[in-house]
């Protein structure tokens, strides 16, 4: 797999967003199949950055109901990257 399909969105919220102040960490949506070492690659080259650590988890579908009739939204993974002292990546900086 390419980087591109492997690191599918960042996800940028107020939780990611303390985090990347203070941690230095991304969140990023990646592909379910992909493992650390292959997501860790996968940020290095797209980016252009050192990755420190990559903490992964699985992120289950919510059931939701519109009246009687009830769904289920997909599974999807999640990866949380620490990059090294010094690293950035700046997705919104000047917008």
């Amino acid at each position: 797999m390419t980087p591109q399909q492997i690191v599918i969105k960042p996800l940028i919220t107020e939780k990611t967003s303390i985090q990347k102040d203070d941690f230095n960490q991304l969140t990023f949506e990646v592909d379910r199949r992909a493992n650390r070492v292959e997501i860790k690659k996968a940020v290095e080259s797209a980016f252009d950055v050192h990755v420190a650590k990559v903490r992964t988890m699985q992120v289950r579908g919510k059931v939701k109901q519109r009246g009687r009739i009830t769904g289920r939204r997909r599974n999807w993974k999640k990866a949380v990257v620490t990059l090294m002292p010094g690293q950035r990546i700046d997705f919104f900086e000047g917008v």
